[in-house]
């Protein structure tokens, strides 16, 4: 999906893209948008998965979640995916973001660093030689589980990465703890329906980025082709809890994951909110 917000001189650029089992790249809301959430009133509850519970509740439901699959994320994207999820992360890094050099970049909810570290590449390929002090890169980790978090340091060690390029930050997407207008760009993938309040999350995207910066959001969403929709329906609600059972030894945390994709918000929906935060020239890509 892609965007331009105006707001005073201010220009932001969000791009989206939508999935099949198809990431989407999506943009944010900065006026309130009520996403299947009752917010401002006591009992106020929210979807998780199929249930609904207290809005106060899903948090720590949803890091219970991603603490139980921390050790095993990437098997579980292979199976949420079919192992197209690296695909679809090149694709989102190198011909969509297409950092430059000096980038500062923003990953939320990428704990294990997966998309972090085909930034990092990105930018190196991109310096094409040595680079001034003034241009020295840096992409920042933002996740609120401490469990992925820890994968993704652990996997920056051993590959040697240096903290004066790439930190891990331990936070909430819905009130990030950087400054405003700091980050050059900004990607969250399959974390975006995992919030509690996606417009507050959006909302805080569009806060941290520069003027001209872009927020790229990949995300599961919904199948249009009758025939396919059936078949990613089979697979998801059958399959991948039993791989998940089988794999991880963990049924209900994937049971979880199938419907949050289907709570989520279709492409359309996804975009009047981009809209709603004052992007302009949203628009999405089924991948």
């Amino acid at each position: 999906m892609q965007a331009l917000r105006n707001r005073t001189a201010l220009e932001r650029v969000a791009r989206a893209a939508s999935s099949l089992c198809r990431p989407g790249l999506c943009t944010q809301s900065q006026r309130y948008f009520q996403t299947g959430s009752t917010l401002l009133s006591d009992g106020a509850t929210t979807s998780f998965g199929y249930k609904n519970v207290r809005v106060e509740e899903k948090q720590n439901m949803v890091l219970e979640v991603f603490k139980a699959v921390a050790g095993n994320y990437d098997v579980m994207n292979d199976v949420m995916s079919a192992g197209l999820h690296r695909i679809w992360k090149d694709h989102l890094v190198y011909n969509m973001l297409r950092p430059g050099p000096g980038t500062k970049h923003l990953d939320v909810a990428g704990g294990t660093g997966d998309v972090a570290f085909r930034v990092l590449e990105a930018i190196r390929r991109a310096e094409r030689g040595s680079i001034t002090p003034a241009q020295q890169p840096h992409v920042t980790v933002c996740d609120i589980n401490e469990a992925m978090l820890k994968v993704g340091k652990e996997r920056a060690d051993k590959a040697n990465i240096p903290e004066r390029l790439l930190t891990f930050v331990e936070g909430n997407a819905e009130h990030l703890p950087f400054e405003d207008s700091c980050m050059d760009s900004y990607t969250i993938s399959f974390g975006l329906r995992n919030v509690t309040h996606t417009d507050a999350a959006l909302r805080d995207a569009l806060r941290v980025l520069k003027p001209g910066g872009r927020f790229l959001c990949m995300e599961f969403s919904q199948v249009r082709t009758p025939v396919l929709r059936e078949v990613y329906d089979q697979y998801s609600f059958h399959m991948i809890p039993l791989m998940g059972q089988l794999i991880a030894n963990d049924r209900d945390s994937y049971q979880y994951l199938v419907e949050s994709i289907r709570k989520f918000p279709e492409q359309e929906v996804l975009a009047d909110m981009m809209r709603e935060a004052g992007f302009a020239n949203v628009d999405y890509t089924n991948i």
